[in-house]
C-alpha cells in the first residue's frame, strides 16, 4: 500500500493548488488503483482509500463524482464514508447508484436519507435488494406513486403489515399498484382479501392471468367467497305481499326515493323498508330478505354501494335488521370505513351473482 500512501503529499497539491482537471484526473487514477486490487484489501487499506476520496470528491465536478459512485457502489469493500457521502449528495446521478447497489449502506443511513431526501432519492432506495420493513414504512408513508410501486414491485423487501394497509388503501385509485401488491408472496391474507373487494374487474382479471397456479386457486376461493357470504339458501319468512304492492305503486307513480327507503326504516316499517330496497336495488325480495336477517353488516354494505346509496341510508338499513335490536353502535365505525373502501364495480358485481344464484333457484 505504499503507493497509495505515497500519493498523499501530491494529493494535498492537488487539492489546494490543481486544476479541475487535474483533479478529475487524480480521481480516476486512484479509483483504478482501487479497483484494481479491491478484493485483497484489507480494512485498514480500505480506510486508506477512504481518506484519499474524502479529499478528493469535495473538489469535483458532479459528472466525476457521479461516475465514481457508478464504479464504485456495487464494490462490497468500498469505502464506507466514501459511500455514505456520494449516498447523500443532492444531485441522484451521484447518489442513485449507491443507494440502489451499494452494500456499504447500513439501515441507519438509508433510513435518514429516506426521511429527509426528495423523491428520487427514495425511488433510489425502494429498488435496492433486502430492504428492512423500518425503511418500507417510511417509503409508503413519503413516496409517490412511483415510488411506492416499485417498493410493492420488489419481492425481496420486508412490508410491515401495516405497510400492507397503506399500500391497499392506495390500491384502490391505482391499478397498477394494485396488481403488484396483489402479486406479492407475502401479503397477508387478510390483506389480500381487502385489495380484491377494493381492485376493479380488470385488476382482478390480471392478477388471475399473472398468478401462480397456487395463487389464481386463493383469488377465486376469496371471490367466491365474498360473492357466497350470504348463499345459504333459507325459506322467506315474512309475508311482504302488502308491503310490495304499496311500494310498487309509489315506484310507478315515479315517488320512490332514497329518502322513502330511510322514513320506512326510522319509522320499523320493516317489511315496508325491505320491497323499498328491493326495488330500489333492483334485487329480488326473496335476496333481501336473507341478507337483512344475517348477523354481518356486509351484505347489507355491499347492497348499498351498488345502489349508489349513501351512508346515511346504509346505516338506517343496518340498524333496521332483526340482528340489531338491542345492541349498541358499537362496529358501525369499522362499517362506514368498509363501506366507504368498498367499490361500486365490486359491489356490483356481486349482486349480479346474488341475483343470477336467485335466478338458478327458482329454475330449479
Amino acid at each position: 500500500m505504499s503507493f497509495a500512501a505515497s500519493l498523499i503529499p501530491e494529493l494535498e497539491e492537488i487539492v489546494q493548488h490543481g486544476s479541475p482537471e487535474k483533479r478529475t484526473e487524480t480521481l480516476k487514477r486512484i479509483t483504478h488503483l482501487f479497483l484494481a486490487d479491491a478484493p485483497r484489501f484489507n480494512d485498514d487499506h480500505v480506510q486508506l482509500f477512504d481518506d484519499v476520496f474524502g479529499r478528493l470528491i469535495t473538489e469535483i465536478e458532479t459528472k466525476a463524482r457521479a461516475e465514481l459512485s457508478r464504479r464504485l457502489a456495487p464494490v462490497g469493500n468500498a469505502p464506507v464514508e466514501l459511500m455514505q457521502t456520494l449516498a447523500k449528495d443532492d444531485d441522484i446521478a451521484v447518489a442513485g447508484p449507491v443507494l440502489m447497489k451499494s452494500p456499504r449502506l447500513g439501515e441507519p443511513q438509508l433510513l435518514e436519507i429516506a426521511k429527509t431526501k426528495g423523491q428520487a432519492h427514495l425511488y433510489a432506495i425502494s429498488g435496492r435488494s433486502k430492504l428492512e420493513a423500518s425503511i418500507t414504512d417510511v417509503l409508503v408513508v413519503r413516496g409517490n406513486q412511483d415510488v411506492v410501486r416499485n417498493v410493492a414491485e420488489n419481492q425481496s423487501a420486508k412490508i410491515s403489515d401495516s405497510s400492507f394497509s397503506k399500500l391497499v388503501r392506495r390500491a384502490e385509485k391505482d391499478d397498477v399498484l394494485a396488481e403488484k401488491v396483489g402479486l406479492r408472496r407475502d401479503i397477508p391474507a387478510h390483506q389480500f382479501r381487502e385489495l380484491l373487494l377494493r381492485a376493479t374487474e380488470v385488476v382482478q382479471k390480471r392478477l388471475l392471468a399473472s398468478a401462480k397456479p397456487e395463487t389464481r386457486a386463493e383469488i377465486q376461493r376469496v371471490l367466491a367467497e365474498v360473492s357466497d357470504e350470504v348463499g345459504v339458501t333459507m325459506n322467506i319468512h315474512r309475508n311482504y305481499s302488502a308491503a310490495l304492492r304499496a311500494v310498487t305503486a309509489m315506484n310507478i307513480a315515479g315517488r320512490l326515493r332514497e329518502s322513502d327507503l330511510v322514513d320506512f326504516a326510522a319509522a320499523g316499517q320493516y317489511e315496508e323498508a325491505v320491497a323499498a330496497l328491493a326495488t330500489l336495488a333492483s334485487v329480488p325480495i326473496e335476496v333481501v330478505d336473507r341478507l337483512m336477517d344475517d348477523e354481518r353488516p356486509d351484505p347489507i354494505l355491499i347492497l348499498g354501494k351498488a345502489a349508489g346509496f349513501g351512508w346515511a341510508t346504509v346505516r338506517a338499513i343496518i340498524d333496521a335488521r332483526p340482528s340489531a335490536k338491542g345492541k349498541t353502535t358499537a362496529g358501525l365505525d369499522a362499517a362506514r370505513a368498509n363501506f366507504d373502501r368498498l367499490s361500486p364495480s365490486t359491489a356490483q358485481r356481486v349482486v349480479r351473482f346474488w341475483q343470477v344464484s336467485e335466478d338458478s333457484r327458482e329454475a330449479g
